[in-house]
């Protein structure tokens, strides 16, 4: 017997039980601008409702969800530890952003709509919001979300955009790549806060291992805990592309 072709003469019972059966394809790696190409490709392969992103965590695979709390609370305790970094970014901005200032607007960390995925602003904004309501940072305010003239560092231009709650600075922040004036931040740059987490993939040549923390950064970590999960029955489907 064709060992390919097993599941085409296997019983309709069988057959209609794997659909139940979800399995690990592997790590997928960084997407960047490639994310909703991939996304398509991935679709045209499984199906849209045959396929998920997971993270590998602590022996488990886990939903997007789950995992980007690993990911944020990383930034928590750089934060927390570097006061003088607080300072800075309370003192001297009203918001940040990834890679487009409408980046600004997104508050959660699921952006089907987005070109690319943010992350680091989102988790800066969110905690820099916590600390504003911790007694024990009384540096850092409240502040109302209003829309107001924000001066983007990295080019001078001025900008009408919402202050996140706790910045008190009339600076916009871009947190990219080595040329952005809040590199410091990048998920690169800042260490992941559990090391025994990460597990790294010797074939990787990614841009974040030439940066930062290199294999011990937060985006190490988010890059390489990244698992493709197809259901069963759409993988088998197949056929011999599963070679």
């Amino acid at each position: 017997m064709d060992n390919f072709k097993w599941w085409e003469s296997a019983p309709a019972f069988l057959r209609e039980q794997t659909e139940n059966i979800w399995i690990p394809l592997g790590n997928p790696g960084y997407s960047g601008a490639n994310k909703q190409a991939r996304k398509a490709a991935l679709n045209t392969h499984f199906g849209v409702d045959g396929w998920t992103m997971g993270h590998h965590v602590r022996g488990q695979i886990v939903q997007v969800d789950e995992a980007i709390k690993e990911y944020e609370h990383s930034y928590r305790v750089y934060l927390q530890s570097h006061p003088e970094i607080v300072s800075f970014l309370t003192t001297n901005f009203g918001n940040v952003y990834d890679y487009a200032i409408e980046n600004v607007y997104d508050d959660s960390y699921n952006q089907p709509h987005s070109v690319r995925n943010h992350y680091q602003d989102i988790s800066i904004r969110r905690i820099i919001a916590e600390l504003a309501e911790d007694e024990a940072w009384p540096e850092v305010i409240e502040t109302n979300t209003d829309v107001c003239e924000l001066v983007d560092l990295s080019d001078g231009s001025s900008h009408m955009l919402p202050r996140a709650n706790g910045f008190q600075g009339n600076h916009l922040l871009e947190i990219r790549g080595p040329q952005s004036a809040g590199f410091f931040l990048n998920p690169a740059v800042v260490p992941f806060y559990d090391p025994t987490l990460i597990v790294s993939n010797p074939r990787s040549d990614s841009w974040y291992l030439d940066e930062g923390c290199a294999y011990w950064s937060i985006e190490a970590f988010w890059q390489f805990s990244k698992v493709l999960v197809v259901r069963y029955d759409r993988y088998l489907q197949l056929g011999d592309l599963k070679e």
